[in-house]
């Protein structure tokens, strides 16, 4: 038997240690009800932290192997440092544009803090190039030549890890701002801001350079001791900034700019073990890390972004389609029934008229009373047949062929609901036996019915404690003519005067329900001659079962979609 845990993603790995469900994810669970889902709220996940920590191994076993040839010295290359800062400059205005974008769904000022950011690292990057000895000009087009790169590379990190540290401690506070026209204008006022802070730090260390301390004395070969004292510093400053998102961390963008900052480590080691001296291996090297580590939040939120749009053009579409057959069952049987009943009710109000009138008249008049009665019951079977004929209108004979793979249709299900199940901090875990015989049922169908169950799960869970939130998907076959499916959950339950009702129409025990949800999900596995059944339901949570027929043991009873 395949059996897999986890919270929201979808894994077919065996394991066997419980999931933790961090106690620090309660303020995000509520904010999660309030916004708009984006990656700034998404809780990382196991998945997500084992692509992590693969990706921190990678650029730790990098930075060992580079080390002991920092020192060694290259050819000058003049063209690198343009090309390189050029486009980290561009990645990271895109990052900036994409965290603005964040904010203006959902106003944090943790967000406009990290889009800031960003924009400071990609403006420093490209003064730097404009400053840099050999980029656009042999002294540099701004600047004193060697020392002003030097003072703009401690801007540069300086603002970027001093952004990333407002960010973590005030991203869990709520922004008062709403999405629209206040959110732009927090935007552009961010915007403005930074640049003038880019704008007046970097008239101070080009016009007035001769004022400030000195990295290097007479050129890039000969470095002062303030150069490996500002990596220290430089250093330190990122680690603390790492510290601080490690202690706070919660969402899938808490974790990735962890990595950030872990890529813009090397820049600074290198140089410290080594040399910081210009073109050297670790020169060379710590700037590919910084390149790397720009890159990672930007490929981040354009992946996380085509995942949330691909979740919610799924979403979108199974509400649509629920929404119209509840519409069309509704109004079908309602209208069929009020249409159709409408003439043997006045019959029957008619003649218990007459049959009242004759009773009251002074002296009664006994002889037509039979007749009438006997009108009263007439119009009633009529009324009777006319219900069955409705109900016969609104059935289906199954003619459609279709087979589906009841455990991979599970496991879309769980896959569409997977923010869901993260949002409400669900530890959902998978029992499957493996090589089942197809089911005689619509995929489509059959994967509406267990979003309906899952559905009605995760509402069933949402007033006991996090911890113990747990819902379970288990596969089996009997060995004859059936696959079972049970889906269990760790919720309230059901009361024990509701089960006999609970797949009844319009029936519910929501305060927003319909009570159409168990119900056609009832007649559709009916349809094709399996059942639906509340196998068990107390305080501890409910156990539906579902009875599925393999190929070859479809039935073609006409059975109510409406129940």
């Amino acid at each position: 038997m395949k059996q897999s845990r986890f919270i929201g993603p979808i894994s077919r790995a065996a394991e066997t240690e419980p999931d933790a469900v961090p106690a620090a994810t309660a303020p995000l669970q509520k904010q999660e009800q309030d916004f708009p889902s984006i990656i700034a709220n998404l809780p990382a996940t196991r998945e997500h932290v084992a692509i992590a920590a693969g990706v921190a191994i990678l650029l730790v076993v990098a930075v060992v192997i580079i080390a002991p040839f920092a020192h060694i010295q290259l050819g000058r290359v003049d063209a690198f440092i343009p090309v390189l800062q050029t486009s980290l400059t561009i990645v990271d205005f895109i990052t900036a544009a994409l965290l603005f974008a964040q904010y203006s769904i959902q106003p944090q000022l943790a967000l406009l803090a990290l889009a800031s950011g960003y924009m400071f690292s990609g403006s420093f990057a490209f003064l730097q190039t404009l400053a840099f000895p050999g980029g656009y000009a042999p002294a540099g087009l701004i600047g004193d030549g060697p020392n002003t790169p030097a003072w703009i590379y401690v801007l540069w990190h300086t603002t970027f890890s001093g952004a990333i540290l407002l960010y973590a401690f005030t991203k869990d506070a709520r922004g008062t701002a709403r999405p629209g026209r206040p959110a732009t204008k927090g935007i552009a006022i961010t915007i403005a801001s930074v640049f003038a802070v880019v704008a007046g730090s970097t008239w101070i260390v080009t016009a007035k350079a001769d004022f400030l301390p000195r990295f290097y004395a007479g050129d890039v070969g000969l470095q002062t001791p303030l150069g490996n004292q500002a990596n220290v510093a430089l250093l330190l400053w990122v680690s603390t900034a790492l510290i601080v998102l490690q202690f706070r961390r919660r969402t899938i963008l808490d974790l990735w700019l962890m990595l950030t900052l872990l890529a813009y480590s090397p820049n600074f080691l290198v140089a410290m073990i080594g040399s910081s001296v210009r073109f050297t291996v670790g020169w060379y090297a710590a700037r590919c890390f910084v390149l790397i580590g720009s890159c990672m939040l930007l490929a981040v939120l354009l992946i996380e972004t085509i995942f949330l749009y691909s979740r919610l053009a799924s979403a979108m579409t199974l509400q649509r389609r629920e929404r119209i057959n509840r519409f069309l069952s509704v109004e079908t049987v309602t209208g069929a029934i009020a249409h159709e009943l409408r003439t043997p009710l006045a019959a029957i109000t008619l003649n218990a008229d007459s049959a009242l009138s004759q009773l009251k008249s002074s002296p009664r008049e006994l002889k037509d009373v039979e007749d009438i009665l006997g009108d009263i019951k007439a119009d009633i079977d009529r009324a009777a047949t006319i219900i069955t004929s409705v109900r016969e209108m609104t059935t289906k004979t199954v003619n459609r062929t279709g087979s589906a793979n009841a455990e991979d249709v599970g496991q879309l299900a769980l896959r569409l609901l997977r923010h869901d199940l993260q949002v409400n901090e669900i530890s959902v875990t998978t029992e499957f036996q493996g090589d089942l015989p197809d089911v005689q049922i619509d995929g489509l169908e059959l994967q509406q019915v267990l979003l309906n169950l899952f559905q009605n799960a995760i509402d069933a869970m949402t007033s006991i404690r996090p911890e113990a939130r747990r819902l379970r998907l288990k596969t089996s076959f009997d060995g004859h003519a059936s696959v079972l499916m049970w889906v269990e959950d760790s919720g309230k339950g059901v009361s024990a005067e509701d089960r006999e009702r609970i797949f009844d129409p319009f029936f519910t025990t929501k305060p927003d329900g319909m009570g159409l949800g168990l119900a056609i999900s009832s007649t559709l596995i009916a349809r094709y001659g399996g059942k639906l059944d509340l196998l068990k339901s107390n305080s501890e949570g409910s156990i539906f079962e579902l009875a599925l027929p393999i190929g070859g043991q479809r039935s073609t009873t006409s059975i109510a979609v409406a129940g």
